[in-house]
């Protein structure tokens, strides 16, 4: 998958260590649904991964300190690929 998903798992990953169990619980939904577009090999369809952003943007309000500047990163980074999609 591209670059973007890539550095947009690793910051979710490293946000779902810190999180509380609730956002937590949000951001590894995200994370298994871009996992699932690596080992598929596939595109994600826009509508789908449009609510996958939405997701992490509701976490994020929900999150605090390392956690939410995490989970930031991540949701830049999913953006930017949402981007590269666009242009596919």
């Amino acid at each position: 998958m591209g670059t973007g998903l890539d550095r947009a798992h690793t910051e979710l990953e490293r946000a779902a260590e810190t999180a509380s169990d609730d956002v937590r619980e949000d951001v590894q939904v995200v994370l298994s649904a871009f996992e699932e577009y690596e080992i598929e090999d596939r595109l994600p369809d826009h509508a789908v991964f449009d609510g996958h952003l939405n997701t992490l943007r509701q976490a994020s309000e929900r999150a605090s300190g390392e956690t939410r500047e995490r989970i930031d990163d991540g949701l830049e980074a999913a953006e930017a690929f949402r981007e590269e999609l666009e242009q596919g």
